[in-house]
């Protein structure tokens, strides 16, 4: 590229085009909102970085020289041009079409998710959702997704974060499985049974479940699963008891709560997304049923 053109500005090409356009420097400076001394410095220095004239200065009239002549057709291109980035940059803030991921845990995505979605194909039947089933906190971070539903606050300065109301996880089984292990109803009829645990958080678990008075040891614990899903779904059979969020077993009819003493454990909720949630219409209009969804979880699932 010519090292000339590296230096030409385009608040001095619109100078320019606007000068030409209202016919003195006067009427280009008020239709550009600027002083006329500061439009005519932008047009003397356009002048300078092509060396070339573009005006013939006659008294306080302007005539356009060849050389000014010749660049008005690729100026006006270049013009219609920014014209058309900038309307295609605003329409596609403004959308409320397009692709959007939403990334949650397995279980959310299993079992809280589908009423938010058949609420966005009624009201934004344009957009199109990607369900990304990820327990990993990076997803944001790495471009995988646009929203993340998760039970960890973000700490990246990048993200814009809601906190939703908590749930509460509890213990629940199939009342089959209470049967056959005499529907336990104390801490210590608990200490029999099986319990379905997680491959990367059983000790976590275990210490939870000690700390509110159950008497258990890894032997209570002889299946183990690094899904959510797949745990539940081995409660939901009827092979051990299993810690879940309230808002998941509400959707579950083949569980019950298997201990109604249990205060139960808080589990924190949070929606973040990144900064484009305040240029992009379609991102923003998904935050929002989220985030309504998860606040009234009960109306989700009317939808």
């Amino acid at each position: 590229m010519d090292r000339d053109a590296d230096r030409i500005d385009w608040n001095q090409l619109r100078a320019f085009l606007a000068t030409v356009e209202a016919g003195s420097l006067s009427g280009a400076a008020r239709r550009l909102g600027l002083t006329q001394p500061t439009l005519g410095r932008q047009v003397a220095a356009l002048e300078a970085a092509l060396q070339v004239t573009l005006f013939e200065r006659v008294g306080r009239s302007l005539s356009l020289t060849q050389a000014g002549r010749d660049m008005l057709a690729p100026l006006h291109a270049m013009n219609e041009a920014v014209e058309l980035v900038s309307l295609l940059a605003s329409r596609q803030s403004q959308s409320v079409e397009g692709l959007v991921r939403i990334t949650a845990s397995d279980v959310y995505a299993r079992h809280v998710l589908p009423p938010v979605l058949a609420r966005l194909r009624r009201e934004a039947p344009g957009i199109v959702i990607d369900v990304v089933a990820s327990n990993e906190v990076e997803d944001l971070m790495r471009r995988r997704a646009d929203i993340a539903i998760r039970h960890v606050p973000p700490r990246e300065a990048e993200l814009i974060a809601r906190r939703c109301p908590d749930s509460s996880a509890r213990l629940y089984a199939t009342p089959a499985y209470l049967e056959s292990v005499g529907r336990p109803a104390t801490s210590q009829a608990l200490a029999l049974a099986d319990f379905i645990g997680f491959s990367e958080s059983v000790d976590v678990l275990l210490g939870e479940l000690r700390r509110h008075g159950l008497p258990l040891g890894k032997k209570n614990f002889p299946i183990l699963s690094n899904s959510g899903l797949v745990a539940w779904d081995l409660v939901r059979r009827g092979m051990g008891i299993g810690i879940m969020m309230d808002v998941v077993a509400r959707r579950t009819p083949e569980v019950v709560d298997a201990w109604p003493d249990f205060s139960g454990v808080p589990v924190p909720t949070w929606l973040a997304t990144h900064r484009e949630l305040r240029t992009s219409a379609r991102i923003r209009l998904v935050f929002d049923v989220l985030a309504d969804c998860l606040l009234h979880p009960a109306g989700a699932d009317d939808n």
